[in-house]
């Protein structure tokens, strides 16, 4: 007889997904998820740097709570069909667990419809209510600065 081994079964989150209309080009939306500007005016200063090829890196940074620099979240480019989908995970600083997120830019007559998966998360993540909180601020953000050429302080 065989022994009985213990098993596990992995839980995942639903995936959080999100969908928003742009007043803008295509190329202008896909310049605010991918930009050094654009992102630094909707992470509020934060440093932004990506190499955008398969496997290359990303990392948003500044200063920590005493001042020193810090890497706030660091990630992975997957795909890039510019300007069509940017695909890339990332993590809540250095040695996180990390979650995949698909932009995905389809042009329609007077807007970008803008469809934001965030995806593989385990059952116990801490990150899935972050993000979940943190992803309409986000793209609201990004919605105003593109439509508007400025932004709002999120809390």
């Amino acid at each position: 007889m065989l022994p009985l081994t213990p098993w596990r079964i992995e839980m995942a989150k639903a995936p959080l997904i999100f969908s928003y209309y742009i007043a803008a080009p295509v190329e202008k939306v896909w310049n605010g998820f991918v930009s050094k500007e654009a992102n630094q005016t909707i992470f509020m200063g934060a440093d932004f740097e990506a190499d955008l090829r398969p496997g290359g890196a990303m990392t948003w940074s500044g200063p920590g709570k005493d001042g020193k620099p810090m890497r706030y979240v660091t990630g992975e480019v997957l795909r890039v069909e510019p300007p069509k989908l940017f695909e890339y995970k990332f993590g809540m600083g250095d040695g996180a667990v990390m979650s995949r997120v698909k932009v995905e830019l389809t042009p329609e007559t007077e807007a970008v419809k803008v469809v934001v998966t965030n995806d593989g998360f385990d059952e116990d993540d801490p990150a899935y209510a972050q993000n979940a909180d943190g992803w309409p601020r986000i793209l609201s953000r990004l919605k105003t600065l593109l439509e508007t050429g400025k932004t709002f302080r999120p809390h």
